[in-house]
């Protein structure tokens, strides 16, 4: 079973897709995509292996694309799962702190507006909803 399609049938809240920049402060000053992101949790995209296991406790910047005009943010976050695409390295993210609460919610918000527009997003189930 692909371990990332099981990890996403288990969200609880809808992620929305991102084209935001992460970084995983003190293990890489990489810039990653973050791909998806929910008030509960993420996921980045990396193209070189980081070490970070599972259950491990890690601060998180996001850099949100500039045309939301909203600035960067840092969440606590806890890895929930590594897995791999055919270039690249995906972590999934539990949120377990926003010590900029408001820069968090105004960014989910943004993206939420945009899917109202005509975006995709990602549902419980795993699957990009039109």
């Amino acid at each position: 079973m692909n371990q990332n399609i099981y990890m996403l049938d288990k969200r609880k809240n809808i992620r929305y897709e991102s084209t935001a920049k992460a970084i995983v402060e003190g293990i890489s000053e990489e810039e990653a995509v973050l791909k998806d992101i929910s008030v509960t949790g993420c996921r980045i995209k990396v193209d070189n292996y980081l070490e970070i296991k599972p259950h491990t406790q890690h601060k998180l910047k996001i850099i949100p694309e500039k045309v939301s005009n909203i600035s960067s943010f840092q969440l606590n976050v806890e890895a929930k799962w590594v897995g791999t695409e055919v270039d690249s390295f995906l972590f999934g993210f539990g949120i377990t702190k926003s010590p900029e609460g408001k820069q968090f919610e105004r960014y989910v918000d943004y993206l939420s507006w945009r899917y109202s527009q005509g975006s995709s997003m990602i549902g419980d189930s795993g699957t990009e909803i039109l």
